[in-house]
């Protein structure tokens, strides 16, 4: 986890209005662009703008409409959507949040930090508002802390966003990245007309099952590539989420993000507070391969973990074996992983549970994480020592949050899990959800990691699954006026737990599944080095799964795998994988010779060219799979000096040539085809051309049908 630390001597910014009748001018930059706020006459804190950083912005000399408030309040006098919305002690559900002060701090490595402290007019309730602003990468992050000081008792929380900015343009676009399981990061773009839109997820637990906390606005018409004014924004937080998009009568566009208060009120005891999830908001004036980027950047700098850690190719057993397996099969896969230059075995799911919970299908044995005799005789320090004879790393699966009915800890304890009472039951894949607000569940959770990697030093790597939503929200622990709590806390102890196997296993390497991309945030990202896209691993289906993660997430932190889901021939299934963090997932010990043969040679290639390229380049989107019948992308060097190019046929119709992005237009670059082992066609024969020349006029690539495909090599001479 990436920490900031404030120095209390770089305090720039300090001031104060402590009479009705002043104005101040606020003016956040970041980067290339800034927000500009104002502190009207009345002291509401207003939006004027935010546009370029060499705009002048002045203050005006009436004070602006209501509808331009930046943290707009229920209950004396704004009428349109509300951002936040209280009942106080007193029952009074009104609020009135004036401006008291702010001040900004300068931090290293071209951040600022401004706090901006609200209070109601009449109650003791603030609202501290933080940005802070990343200079390097246009972008900012915004969050809000809600503090109770009322003397009278507890304020309940009945709509509490983390920020709702303002976006003034002609017209909107919105993209948001839907889906269901296999389908997930599904790209939609529509216009907004007048009014509210809603998206959000209520799920609890593997919130993003259906949608992304993540979304773009373009201003002016549809979103392009690499042209128009189009805004990022992401919600730091892996449980319910709402985005509210009020495109309202004087023609801006309020954008409310946070927590979902549907159902989860949050009642603030006097002295308390609630920090919400940080919103993301990056801007880009030359489209969205620039904004994505930017995000890129960032969150390789400040939330990915390790990020100069290359992400290792592993072998995963999970399509080979399902939960059937034993010491025998494994190390076999074992051989095969070293036939083919693997770096990791990643043991899944069926390793645990013993007797009548044994973990033979997905009926038993979650919640019960003791090695199964039957199967692992030795334990997992054999497997770990016999994979560490081949030269392999090794991994294990974890399901830390569930438990199944049919397991010794739910006989034990069946008033750990979220059950609401009076109701029957509802499983989801055969189990339930543990209670992570009670402390000895808390406690239990925490003990399985000690358990099986502290005893267990051999293992470097965790693939951390949660493979249900929550669907009766009710805690038997929770008192009664603290049950609507229950998802927000859960995901505030689910943090604190990954933060505690980040601080006790630094070294442990993890990636984070959940049922496909359930929990893809930059919340949960601090704590793994990677995520797990999507069950579907047909190669077809994964160019766009990949193509719409791509548009927030690195690709170092997206799994992507060779598998035979889908029946494609295997150079296809490689060369998708090959532009994510390459692994394999197949029954190695029973694929040819020939097969085995051009695995190895594609790893050979992923880690000596490819690789490094996946893990620092910057992305280009060449050809949209949404719009074009091949589908390119490349990854070029920060120094332009190198780049890798991905093609992929999906249609019937290929392109003559592919113009290039992203290459210094000066140098003179050689062009060649990759991994021309895995098939017996060539796309393209080896030619020297200018960065212009490939920018302008494109390269020639014979893709000879659908599904054909090709990797790329450019470099500079």
């Amino acid at each position: 986890m990436k920490h900031f630390h404030i120095l209390l001597t770089s305090l720039v910014i300090v001031a104060t209005i402590s009479a009705r009748g002043q104005q101040r001018l606020i003016q956040i930059p970041a980067g290339s662009w800034k927000l500009s706020l104002m502190v009207g006459a009345d002291l509401r804190l207003y939006q004027l703008g935010c546009g370029s950083v060499s705009e002048q912005v002045f203050l005006p000399e009436k004070t602006p409409a209501r509808e331009r408030e930046w943290l707009p309040a229920y209950g004396n006098g704004y009428v349109a959507e509300p951002a936040v919305q209280v009942t106080h002690a007193d029952g009074n559900t009104s609020l009135d949040l004036c401006y008291v002060r702010h001040h900004r701090e300068e931090l290293p490595d071209e951040v600022s930090l401004t706090k901006i402290e609200m209070k109601d007019t009449h109650y003791a309730f603030y609202a501290d508002i933080y940005v802070k602003a990343y200079r390097r990468m246009n972008l900012m992050e915004i969050w809000t802390v809600y503090r109770n000081a009322e003397p009278g008792g507890a304020v309940t929380l009945n709509r509490f966003a983390s920020a709702s900015p303002l976006i003034d343009g002609r017209s909107y676009w919105l993209t948001q990245f839907n889906g269901h399981y296999k389908h997930e990061a599904t790209m939609e773009e529509e216009r907004l007309g007048r009014g509210v839109k809603q998206i959000g997820s209520t799920l609890g637990v593997r919130s993003h099952y259906y949608v992304m906390p993540a979304v773009m606005v373009s201003c002016g018409g549809p979103a392009s590539e690499d042209s128009g004014e189009v805004y990022g924004l992401a919600l730091s937080w892996s449980g319910n989420f709402l985005f509210a998009f009020d495109h309202n009568w004087s023609g801006a566009l309020r954008i409310i993000g946070g927590i979902n208060p549907l159902g989860g009120q949050y009642r603030l005891d006097r002295d308390s507070s609630l920090v919400t999830p940080t919103l993301v908001w990056c801007r880009s004036s030359e489209g969205t391969g620039t904004l994505s980027r930017n995000l890129h950047r960032w969150a390789d700098r400040y939330v990915v973990r390790d990020p100069d850690r290359d992400r290792p190719v592993l072998l995963n057993n999970w399509e080979a074996t399902h939960c059937d397996f034993d010491e025998q099969r494994l190390t076999k896969l074992f051989d095969g992983a070293r036939q083919v230059r693997a770096e990791l075995f990643l043991l899944d799911d069926g390793w645990f549970g013993n007797d009548s919970c044994a973990r033979n299908d997905d009926r038993h044995g979650l919640g019960d994480w003791q090695v199964n005799r039957n199967k692992l005789p030795h334990g997992l320090g054999y497997l770990a020592n016999e994979a560490h004879k081949r030269g392999l790393g090794l991994g294990i699966w974890l399901e830390p949050e569930m438990v199944n009915p049919a397991s010794q800890l739910f006989q034990a304890h069946p008033n750990w899990v979220i059950r609401q009472p009076f109701r029957e039951p509802i499983l989801g894949r055969h189990q339930e959800i543990l209670d992570l607000t009670r402390p000895e569940v808390y406690a239990f959770e925490r003990q399985i990691f000690a358990d099986v990697l502290g005893r267990n030093p051999g293992i470097g790597y965790v693939k951390w699954d949660c493979n249900r939503f929550v669907t009766q929200p009710g805690s038997s622990y929770l008192p009664a006026d603290r049950q609507s709590h229950l998802l927000t806390d859960y995901t505030f102890r689910l943090y604190s737990l990954m933060a505690d196997m980040v601080r006790r296993y630094p070294k442990v390497m993890a990636m984070l599944c959940a049922g496909g991309g359930g929990r893809a945030d930059y919340g949960s990202m601090r704590y793994f080095h990677s995520l797990w896209p999507s069950d579907n691993t047909d190669p077809i289906d994964r160019i766009k799964i990949q193509w719409g993660f791509g548009h927030f997430f690195p690709a170092k932190t997206l799994s992507a795998h060779v598998t035979r889901m889908g029946k494609r021939h295997l150079k296809l299934a490689i060369d998708v994988a090959m532009s994510g963090a390459f692994g394999i997932d197949l029954a190695i010990d029973q694929a040819t010779q020939l097969e085995r043969s051009r695995l190895a040679h594609a790893v050979d290639v992923y880690k000596r060219q490819v690789r490094p390229l996946v893990m620092h380049g910057d992305l280009y989107r060449l050809l949209s799979p949404y719009t074009h019948d091949v589908a390119a992308l490349s990854y070029v060097a920060p120094d332009r000096r190198r780049a890798v190019v991905y093609l992929y046929q999906t249609g019937d119709l290929a392109p003559g040539r592919v113009c290039l992005k992203g290459l210094d237009p000066d140098a003179q670059y050689v062009v060649r085809e990759l991994d021309t082992a895995c098939t017996d066609t060539i796309h393209l024969a080896d030619c020297h051309a200018s960065g212009c020349e490939l920018m302008s006029a494109g390269v020639s690539v014979r893709l000879k049908e659908k599904y054909d495909s090709a990797i790329l090599e450019i470099i500079q001479l």
